[in-house]
């Protein structure tokens, strides 16, 4: 009886000391990965995305994004909407309905926003590292994020980060109602120099838009 208890016990302890370097090393790599990113002023990104949803039904869109990484202002510009913000105040420019909604600016860390969607990860998770995977012939990292707070809509993340620099290859939000959203990041570039005024609204841009202040 002591014999298989003490088998016992070197068993659990065993899985705990690989649990422990799992998380290490998931650490060590998001380290890296949130200094690469905060290396940059600025970074430019085209992306997809690609939503599933729990009824079987899918959703494809694209777009590129455009950060001020120091100063927290963005500017995103797909098919069908525009979002700038100065980091004070937001605009969101609806192509098809000819609108543009106006309110203020949230950069909180505690949710995921545009100003923080390349180091999101760096609080408020829980996370381990997963199987490496490839795609389209790049070889990935994984590492899974589970949220502190059950709370979140959402249950877990999925961040899959390429080997060779230390970049996200994608990100896939599974979402408690059963839906997935995969952003894509096609084409990354750090320090590109873009104009202050790309991150304000102007309106002279939109003549026949209708203005909503929601502020």
């Amino acid at each position: 009886m002591k014999k298989q208890i003490g088998f016992l016990l070197s068993f659990l302890l065993l899985i705990a000391s690989q649990y422990s370097y799992a998380q290490n090393d998931a650490k060590a790599l998001l380290n890296k990965v949130s200094q690469k990113y905060n290396g940059y002023k600025t970074i430019q990104a085209d992306f997809s995305l690609d939503i599933r949803q729990a009824n079987g039904s899918s959703h494809r869109d694209a777009g590129t994004l455009y950060l001020d990484n120091a100063n927290n202002k963005y500017h995103i510009n797909t098919k069908n909407q525009i979002l700038i913000s100065d980091s004070k105040t937001q605009w969101n420019i609806m192509k098809a309905e000819k609108e543009v909604e106006i309110s203020e600016a949230s950069n909180s860390t505690n949710e995921i926003n545009p100003t923080n969607i390349f180091t999101f990860y760096t609080s408020g998770f829980k996370y381990a590292l997963a199987n490496a995977e490839k795609a389209k012939g790049i070889n990935l990292s994984v590492v899974e994020l589970t949220p502190v707070d059950s709370k979140k809509n959402y249950s877990k993340i999925k961040l899959r980060i390429n080997k060779a620099n230390n970049l996200i290859y994608d990100t896939t939000i599974f979402d408690k109602s059963g839906n997935r959203y995969t952003y894509t990041l096609n084409a990354q570039e750090g320090n590109k120099t873009i104009a202050s005024s790309f991150f304000t609204f102007n309106k002279s841009n939109y003549s026949g838009f209708d203005i909503v202040d929601l502020r």
